[in-house]
């Protein structure tokens, strides 16, 4: 029976020095990043973006001009460098979401991982923002970078309609996803762009959640609240006659107007 357990501890040796140094890599890369980031920021603000080259970013940042091409894609890329790490941290959050958690929050809580990350750095935020109000080119850059927050909120969010708390076409879930998914990440960047222009002062994490809980109370209906399957629905109206009597059941929150048809449906069916 011993020889299992020297073989589990044999097999599992490697893995921590692997992890290790997969994690310094990832540290050394993000440090590069920011180091470019850092350089392209500079030249961007005092040669103007335009006349900066990417040479002159590597350079500045001490490195050959294949190293910057190892990093990023472009010059305005570099401008913002967090935003495949954010990306990633962001994912990890839905992927870990408990159970019973509404996957509304879980996306709330995924996009705070952007606000943190420019928290993290608020005088550098607060720099790039002015910068990108300037750029046209910066500016589309970012929107980019905001979309694949979008993508990625709105495949989670679409994974966890339940189908019995709404009333609509299964064929609209796309569509309430990507606009819940939408509202989500508009509502951070409201915020975001308002601490931006604060200059970086003030309590983002109570305006982030006030902004989501108007997000929630407008969106949360029909997003099942959690993985569990909920319960079927019963019929919003229904109507029956006994008689010279006729009755008509419906739920409390029915539409009026849906309770109003059903009755002049059961009338028309009785003459």
């Amino acid at each position: 029976m011993s020889q299992p357990a020297r073989s589990s501890r044999t097999a599992a040796t490697p893995d921590a020095p692997e992890s290790a140094a997969g994690s310094r890599a990832a540290a050394q890369r993000l440090k590069m990043r920011r180091e470019l980031a850092a350089a392209a920021m500079e030249l961007f603000a005092t040669k103007g973006y335009e006349a900066t080259t990417v040479d002159e970013i590597a350079a500045a940042a001490g490195v050959a001009r294949r190293t910057f091409f190892r990093h990023f894609r472009s010059k305005e890329e570099a401008i913002f460098p967090d935003h495949d790490d954010t990306l990633v941290r962001a994912e990890a959050v839905l992927n870990a979401a408990p159970a019973h958690e509404h996957p509304l929050d879980t996306v709330c809580r995924g996009i705070k991982e952007v606000m943190k990350m420019y928290a993290a750095r608020p005088e550098i935020s607060v720099s790039r923002y002015k910068l990108t109000r300037e750029v046209p080119t910066l500016r589309e850059a970012e929107i980019a970078s905001v979309a694949r927050y979008e993508r990625l909120f709105t495949r989670y969010l679409l994974g966890h309609f339940d189908e019995h708390a709404h009333d609509d076409d299964a064929n609209d879930d796309p569509l309430l996803a990507e606009v819940a998914a939408s509202a989500v990440v508009t509502a951070h960047n409201h915020v975001l762009r308002r601490w931006l222009r604060a200059g970086g002062q003030g309590d983002v994490e109570a305006q982030l959640d006030h902004a989501f809980a108007i997000v929630r109370k407008t969106f949360g209906t029909g997003i099942g609240a959690g993985r569990e399957t909920a319960p079927p629905r019963s019929a919003p109206a229904s109507s029956f006659t006994d008689g010279d009597v006729l009755v008509t059941v419906a739920r409390v929150d029915a539409p009026l107007d849906q309770v109003m048809r059903t009755i002049e449906q059961a009338l028309k069916e009785r003459s």
